[in-house]
């Protein structure tokens, strides 16, 4: 492991800080797409204008061939970029599932011409893009989605229900894999396309969450046509194209939860005074804070195994999904311990009158949905257990079943 840039790596670092500090405000706290105080028209304005911005210095996709648009750089290159910016206010997340996921998937299976068209826009922040994979009953397992596509000469039929699609309220287009054939095993029987969202047939139906945001949404198609030249990849081989953007998908999200952290809490700490005194000073809580501290070390080391991997050129492992199995419950341990703390002002979630402006109380309302979001802690501990550990991999009963025979709740 090698905790140091490169010289080119730290070169690389000192232009971006240098671009950023001559292009954006440092950062000094406030709220994210979870929270209800988030004005999401006014951020959505503010990110196209910084996406722009970025892609025009080359920073929007520094992977990307330069062909598209990109840098032609590598992966340490883009992790650099990203840990500047993150110390600065700017917009983030509204590209997040576009550039990471979706385009990444287009570039591997459209055309030319498709390229030629989406890509520079998706870029330059004009065009926004969602994922739309999972249903009410295929979330994890996500090969058992119900949503049918019939062909029709040149055209497909689409049919059926996504929920959890991020941004889908705002997003221009989306990428879509349905069930072409329930006569073939689940996994054999997907077919992969993109389509306009404001098609003809398509509902978007934002979901109010319990922290009072809105940045998921159902979706849903009646009747909805789109052109095979819209299909990506084979008929009946969705899953394949699927598992491309799944794997850029561990990428884009990577291992960082956000919320409140050590940090945080150490400061409500040190701010709270308890019946015996203050909280810093009790020995109960200083049990917790110094378990949370040991393991966001942990979680600190097992990030820099992977920047080391990607800055000698190699492809980081299984072994990342580490972070989020670890991070996300220690993100809800942390704000509902926080809420504990702060006794009857617990409750509060107003920023005003509520320690640290709510902040362990808008963690704690969204901090388990981040268990499930890219990956359930179930499915993570079986990709650690199988492709790490090296354990027997689960026994799956229905893998060569035709999908129109599996046990179904309706």
């Amino acid at each position: 492991m090698d905790f140091n840039d490169t010289p080119e790596e730290a070169a690389f670092r000192a232009e971006a800080r240098t671009w950023l500090e001559q292009n954006a405000k440092p950062f000094e706290g406030g709220g994210d797409e979870n929270t209800p105080t988030f004005n999401e028209a006014e951020q959505l304005k503010r990110g196209k204008a910084w996406q722009k911005k970025k892609a025009e210095a080359g920073y929007a996709a520094i992977t990307w061939p330069k062909e598209f648009g990109g840098m032609g750089g590598t992966p340490i290159q883009s992790v650099i970029y990203n840990q500047e910016e993150a110390k600065y206010d700017v917009p983030r997340g509204f590209f997040t599932i576009g550039l990471g996921m979706c385009i990444p998937t287009m570039m591997s299976y459209a055309t030319k011409q498709q390229l030629e068209r989406y890509v520079a826009p998706a870029l330059q922040g004009e065009e926004i893009w969602c994922q739309l994979f999972s249903e009410p009953s295929a979330g994890s397992d996500v090969a058992g989605l119900k949503t049918r596509c019939v062909q029709e000469g040149d055209e497909w039929v689409v049919n059926g229900q996504k929920v959890w699609t991020s941004g889908a309220h705002y997003s221009d287009y989306g990428i879509l894999v349905a069930r072409s054939d329930p006569k073939a095993p689940k996994h054999k029987g997907l077919t992969f396309f993109f389509l306009d969202m404001k098609s003809q047939g398509v509902e978007v139906r934002p979901i109010k969450q319990i922290s009072g945001a809105s940045n998921f949404n159902e979706v849903y198609f009646t009747d909805v046509r789109i052109p095979d030249s819209q299909r990506l990849g084979e008929i009946g081989e969705g899953w394949k194209v699927a598992l491309t953007t799944l794997m850029h998908e561990r990428l884009a999200i990577g291992g960082g939860s956000g919320g409140v952290d050590i940090r945080e809490i150490m400061e409500l700490a040190q701010g709270l005074d308890l019946e015996d005194g203050p909280a810093i000073a009790n020995a109960a809580v200083r049990e917790k804070i110094a378990d949370w501290y040991v393991r966001s070390k942990g979680l600190q080391y097992t990030r820099y195994r992977t920047l080391t991997a990607l800055s000698k050129g190699e492809t980081p492992g299984p072994e990342s999904s580490i972070g989020k199995v670890v991070g996300a419950p220690k993100l809800q341990e942390i704000s509902s311990f926080g809420m504990e703390m702060e006794d009857m002002g617990g409750i509060l979630v107003d920023k005003a009158d509520a320690p640290l402006e709510a902040a362990m109380q808008e963690s704690f309302l969204w901090a388990p949905g981040i268990r499930i979001a890219g990956g359930t802690d179930e499915i993570l501990r079986n990709i650690i257990a199988e492709r790490v550990l090296g354990l027997p991999g689960d026994i799956r009963v229905d893998k060569d079943v035709p999908y129109d025979e599996l046990p179904s709740g309706s």
